[in-house]
């Protein structure tokens, strides 16, 4: 989309029901979609049929490094090879209104494949509050979708990104939160193949009640290196 150009956004009632509602919603810039959402709502119903996955135990994020911490420590290094000097800083000037804290950051100076997990701590920088849950859903949006597809990417180091990106994300939310409370992100990728990326997501309130489950498909494209000669 283009922020420099208003947005018309056509929403049509797919359903109405009782408990269940549905809206299908049509962003349009320049004539064309640029974004197509349903949205599903429901009546608060009680219900005896429950049960959750268990949290991963990690470190609370009070012990643990923000991601601007990580990066003026890795800068710090003068071995720091340039490319990744200049990857860093271009990390560390964008404006991200969120503040990030990995469990286990990645060592950046190893291309050694890892496990295609990722854990860290979440949650939008300054103070929303005690405000209309949509808004905590629609920043939950927002930060469910940062680094979000590269966990497909941690078992794949070895390579160059040449180009990647969402072709779509669903969420499903199961519990109120404050999207201004630290949250755990527990981030998977059970697939990938076909210049593709399948990965899932939990956030996690810190009392352990699962709020949002997350998933999302994407383009991951990669430099192929050239295949060495065995002579």
């Amino acid at each position: 989309g283009d922020p420099k150009v208003p947005v018309l956004y056509e929403v049509e009632r797919t359903r109405t029901g009782k408990s269940f509602s549905v809206r299908s919603v049509k962003a349009i810039q320049h004539g064309k979609p640029i974004f197509i959402c349903q949205a599903s709502f429901q009546l608060s119903q009680e219900s005896p049929v429950q049960h959750q996955f268990t949290m991963p135990t990690v470190p609370p994020p009070e012990e643990l490094l923000t991601q601007e911490e990580l990066i003026e420590k890795f800068l710090q290094n003068p071995n720091l090879a340039e490319k990744y000097r200049k990857h860093l800083n271009k990390i560390q000037a964008e404006d991200v209104p969120i503040d990030i804290k990995p469990v286990n950051p990645p060592d950046i100076f190893c291309a050694e494949p890892q496990e295609p997990k990722h854990l860290f701590w979440v949650r939008a920088r300054g103070y929303i509050g005690e405000t209309d849950m949509k808004v905590h859903c629609c920043v939950a949006a927002y930060i469910s979708d940062y680094a979000f597809l590269g966990t497909a990417l941690l078992p794949h180091r070895q390579y160059n990104v040449k180009f990647m990106v969402s072709l779509d994300h669903s969420m499903w939310f199961h519990a109120p939160f404050r999207a201004d409370h630290w949250m755990l992100y527990e981030c998977e990728s059970p697939w990938a193949g076909g210049c593709r990326g399948l990965v899932h997501g939990r956030l996690w309130r810190r009392d352990g009640v699962l709020a949002v489950t997350c998933a999302q498909e994407g383009v991951i494209r990669v430099e192929q290196k050239p295949n060495q000669s065995k002579l």
